[in-house]
């Protein structure tokens, strides 16, 4: 059965080479290559013919990755998106997998890697690298300590980055210096941190605080 795939970015000489590519996996065929999400879109309603994976970018004019992966996440649901990118900032490879993408790969991957890839998509409808593995397994124990933190706790923490004295940091929160300690120790062993400057580093990752 042959598989087929569309190639989504702005580089036309790399484009072009990646298709090259996947048209000599076996059983695998570049149906089109677009210079940006909204082409591939508009590519979409002209042609009955749908892809079976899109190779997409992340960094591209008119319509990025993540914001044409999430139109077709919701409007062409069969379609998997396998993200090709040189992206390498943790914050954009979730929002990529949390718009809908069913993989992340870097633009240097091996042939032998991107062909394996496909093929796990369409077989078992993801493919991730243990980079990729070991970042969403840290997102998920972030959010689960999060989802522990107590109301008053989020409130400690936000003054916490500030440069307030823990005693200041009482008086604003009309409590006593040692309930505010209890907060904190609370808080440090939830977190798995063991001061204030992994306190601060944990808010302004996990946007609970911006400087």
């Amino acid at each position: 059965m042959e598989h087929t795939v569309a190639i989504v970015d702005d580089h036309i000489l790399l484009t072009q080479a990646i298709g090259g590519l996947v048209d000599g996996f076996d059983n695998f065929r570049t149906l089109y290559c677009c210079k940006n999400g909204q082409e591939l879109l508009d590519y979409l309603k002209r042609n009955e013919e749908k892809p079976e994976v899109v190779l997409m970018d992340i960094n591209m004019p008119i319509l990025n990755g993540i914001e044409t992966t999430k139109i077709l996440n919701a409007t062409y649901p069969r379609i998997k998106v396998l993200a090709l990118s040189i992206e390498v900032n943790e914050d954009t490879i979730l929002q990529m997998l949390r718009a809908g993408a069913k993989g992340y790969l870097m633009k240097d991957t091996k042939k032998e890697i991107l062909e394996e890839a496909l093929l796990q998509v369409i077989e078992n409808g993801y493919y991730h690298t243990n980079t990729v593995t070991k970042l969403l397994i840290d997102q998920l124990n972030n959010e689960s300590r999060e989802t522990q933190l107590k109301e008053r706790e989020m409130e400690f923490i936000k003054l916490a980055c500030t440069e307030k004295t823990y005693k200041e940091i009482a008086d604003t929160m009309y409590l006593s210096t040692k309930t505010i300690e209890g907060y904190r120790d609370a808080i440090y062993e939830k977190l798995k941190i063991n001061n204030r400057i992994g306190l601060v580093l944990y808010a302004i990752r996990s946007h609970i605080f911006t400087p």
